[in-house]
């Protein structure tokens, strides 16, 4: 599928701070996007649309530098993101659509655990502290594999709360197995990372309250 029609203009990716610049992605032989272009702007959501198979996932590896595109690259703050190493993983958080627990941890070990490998070290009393208005009081120090798939997927959530200095959001189907409180509180996450400036990127199926952010974008693939 050929989207550079939906390209932004020079002058919005001008004041860009995350560039899609000419992507093309090829996944056993089959073509799954080509000529992707976007610029993204500080404060602004991109949501990423498709059917199955289209190539939702595999964007998202790319802007996180976990996958090459067979062409094109991805910028950050107007330079290559292979080429910022630490410095790009300092200012992205990344959530996968498995929730990647380790599940001999407790939900406050793995929460831990990901913020030190982050490179932003977390206190028991904030990690707790996030775990509970997750709606996980009670549950901070029980195994991850005696979590519900709700649970777990909050539990995974729970980083975004302790990273506000993260300027980029890459979130693969986060509202997955929420329910309508749990999803209230990550739609509350997500706006506050928006407000303070931030940039979130986003794949959902399902449909989320944030039609009235102030500033967003929707990539159909």
């Amino acid at each position: 599928m050929d989207t550079s029609g939906a390209a932004a203009d020079s002058a919005t990716r001008t004041r860009a701070v995350l560039e899609l610049n000419g992507l093309d992605c090829v996944r056993g032989g089959r073509t799954l996007f080509t000529g992707l272009t976007r610029g993204i702007r500080a404060g602004e959501l991109l949501r990423v649309q498709g059917a199955n198979g289209a190539g939702k996932t595999s964007l998202l590896r790319m802007l996180c530098g976990l996958l090459a595109p067979a062409r094109g690259q991805v910028l950050w703050r107007g330079q290559a993101i292979g080429t910022l190493h630490e410095e790009f993983s300092r200012e992205l958080v990344y959530l996968g659509h498995a929730a990647a627990l380790k599940e001999e941890l407790s939900p406050l070990e793995n929460l831990q655990a990901a913020c030190v490998l982050a490179g932003r070290a977390a206190s028991r009393a904030d990690a707790r502290r996030a775990l509970a208005d997750a709606g996980l009081r009670g549950h901070e120090n029980t195994q991850a594999r005696r979590l519900s798939q709700g649970q777990r997927r909050r539990a995974a959530l729970a980083r975004l709360a302790l990273a506000p200095a993260a300027a980029l959001w890459v979130l693969d189907e986060p509202f997955n197995a929420l329910d309508t409180t749990a999803t209230a509180w990550l739609e509350g996450l997500v706006r506050a990372q928006l407000l303070r400036g931030g940039v979130v990127v986003l794949t959902s199926h399902q449909g989320v309250a944030l039609d009235d952010a102030p500033q967003q974008q929707v990539l159909a693939l």
